[in-house]
């Protein structure tokens, strides 16, 4: 059985990419789904400065352990003002400094929806651009727009053409496992 762990890249208690990611995870059959909460890992702002004088959060770790011991992982972003979230990036800046290779070249699959019609696709391609590089994996991609319209949490994506391609990254994803 494979171990997929899936977030949301955002703080929000209401988060719809934490939704999406869940959705995501729990279609990959024989699995087992951890969903994470990037508020269970919130730390001070990453700087040089606090790194030197009071080291690298156990946050951190724990974080980089979980992510170490997964067959794969399912991200979906929201977008702030066309990039990542402060959560996010501040997670990620902090498991950098652990480790050169930050995602252990796992197979991953990355998302972004938003309620505009253009799903977060900002976000999504600059967390594409940032993680691919160096990762041997073909990583697929997923953008959903207008997230209110075109998914019901019992039904998932209800536009047959987006699920079609949800379907079709998921299928990648899952075959890299």
């Amino acid at each position: 059985m494979k171990k997929i762990v899936a977030f949301g890249a955002s703080s929000s208690s209401n988060s719809i990419n934490k939704r999406l990611a869940t959705y995501a995870a729990q279609q990959v059959q024989n699995s087992n789904v951890v969903i994470l909460d990037l508020n269970n890992f919130e730390m001070p702002i990453y700087s040089e400065d606090y790194e030197r004088l009071s080291g690298i959060p156990k946050e951190a770790y724990d974080f980089k352990e979980i992510i170490k011991e997964t067959d794969g992982i399912i991200i979906s972003f929201a977008e702030h003002n066309g990039a990542y979230t402060a959560a996010f990036k501040n997670i990620f800046d902090w498991i950098s400094r652990i480790e050169r290779v930050v995602w252990y070249n796992k197979p991953m699959f990355l998302m972004a929806t938003s309620d505009g019609s253009k799903g977060a696709s900002s976000v999504l391609q600059i967390a594409y651009n940032r993680i691919s590089g160096g990762n041997p994996n073909h990583i697929p991609c997923f953008s959903l727009p207008n997230f209110s319209d075109n998914f019901d949490q019992q039904a998932g994506i209800k536009n047959k053409d987006l699920n079609k391609k949800f379907i079709d990254a998921l299928s990648i994803f899952t075959d890299s496992l």
